[in-house]
């Protein structure tokens, strides 16, 4: 998995930006979406490697507090 997307998560969580997870976790799902449509490739890693994301996303707006 790309150690940037966790590095973004942490920043964000660190300033307690829900918004700003929110929005990397819509556009990422609209990937996965959107991979997930493709023919004529094989999209198996993209789609794990957007699927790992999402998870850590996901952790990452777990740990804030619900507005």
């Amino acid at each position: 998995m790309s150690h940037s997307v966790e590095l973004i998560v942490n920043g964000y969580v660190r300033l307690n930006d829900r918004d700003a997870l929110q929005a990397l976790l819509a556009h990422r799902r609209e990937l996965l979406r959107q991979l997930k449509s493709v023919t004529g490739v094989d999209p198996r890693q993209a789609v794990a490697q957007v699927s790992q994301e999402i998870a850590v996303i996901e952790a990452g707006l777990a740990t804030i507090a619900p507005e």
